[in-house]
């Protein structure tokens, strides 16, 4: 029993501060404000964007979000306010500069309690019956939406999506996006799966150029000559999606193999045009045509399926493949 009662002993870096009691309460909440108004100043319609520069890296920000990121805040408290916009930005996708903007004032209306002695429990016990009060007013004026009413469904949601994008760089074409993401969201199943939704940018054109595919869509792959030759158009295809690797590949650099004749040689050849043939044997054999993989299809492959008539495409970014096996339901 004589080992638990020994002192602990607690080593701390060079220039740590264990400061405590009211004067610590002071600097983490000076530290907080510090950072709020830096941000305070891009929120709104009329907010100014931000210049942070990275070594070799600069960004052009008015997202709440993305500037609380690349801040590099160092103070733990401060560093508070990051977890409080990135959680934010994870569950509602808006709203990051409100609530940092918010947590700021909140401490900083509490510093003058805090300076005249007030118990730091206290000032939390106002806090929070302060939240009920707001939370029940905000039942009372609340809006019923009848969600069997898709009309009208449909313009609350419209509506909504286009009050959060007044902040944003698209804000005059804030109708015409609205719509777009709320088309979007609408095909998702009741659970709402936002990574089912892709983005895809392309340079050039205007805004109004951007479009709602009611689909699958990705960007071309890289291609081999045959590829022209494969058809591009098909109606009610059998699609197959892969993660296997479709080409002859060169064998490693420290690779020794001792052949001790031509025939040798010739049958380790043979052996390996085999394997890739029966698994384009085997993939044509299913009667798909439109073969996707994350993995390379080669010269090879492409050619082959080309004589087929089949559509093939290698390299496919992960997330649209997944979105193609959840849109042809070869996923559930």
């Amino acid at each position: 029993m004589s080992s638990f009662l020994q002192p602990s002993i607690i080593l701390l870096k060079e220039g740590t501060d264990d400061s405590q009691g009211k004067p610590q309460l002071i600097s983490n909440i000076n530290a907080c404000t510090a950072v709020v108004d830096i941000v305070k100043t891009t929120l709104g319609p009329r907010g100014m964007d931000k210049l942070i520069y990275q070594g070799q890296q600069s960004t052009i920000s008015n997202d709440g979000a993305t500037v609380m990121k690349l801040l590099d805040i160092v103070h733990p408290a401060a560093r508070v306010l990051v977890d409080i916009a990135k959680s934010q930005d994870a569950e509602v996708g808006d709203g990051t500069t409100s609530v940092v903007v918010l947590a700021g004032q909140f401490l900083r209306e509490a510093k003058q309690f805090v300076e005249d002695g007030v118990h730091p429990q206290v000032v939390v016990q106002g806090f929070r019956q302060a939240c009920d009060i707001a939370k029940a007013h905000i039942r009372r004026i609340a809006v019923s939406v009848d969600k069997a009413d898709d009309e009208s469904t449909r313009q609350m949601l419209q509506r909504c999506a286009a009050t959060t994008l007044n902040s944003k760089l698209i804000a005059h074409k804030r109708e015409f996006f609205a719509k777009m993401v709320v088309d979007a969201v609408m095909r998702l199943e009741d659970d709402l799966p936002l990574d089912m939704i892709g983005i895809k940018q392309e340079t050039g054109g205007s805004m109004e150029d951007s479009m709602l595919i009611d689909g699958v869509a990705f960007k071309k792959t890289f291609s081999y000559a045959g590829f022209e030759q494969q058809p591009k158009r098909f109606e009610h295809p059998k699609v197959i999606c892969l993660n296997v690797e479709l080409e002859l590949k060169a064998e490693r650099d420290n690779a020794e193999l001792e052949v001790r004749s031509t025939e040798e040689y010739q049958r380790m050849v043979d052996a390996e045009w085999k394997i890739i043939f029966d698994k384009l044997e085997a993939i044509a054999s299913t009667g798909a045509k439109v073969v996707l993989s994350r993995l390379a299809i080669g010269d090879l492959g492409t050619q082959y399926f080309a004589d087929r008539n089949i559509f093939c495409a290698g390299r496919v970014d992960e997330a649209d493949l997944r979105r193609g096996g959840k849109g042809t339901r070869a996923q559930g």
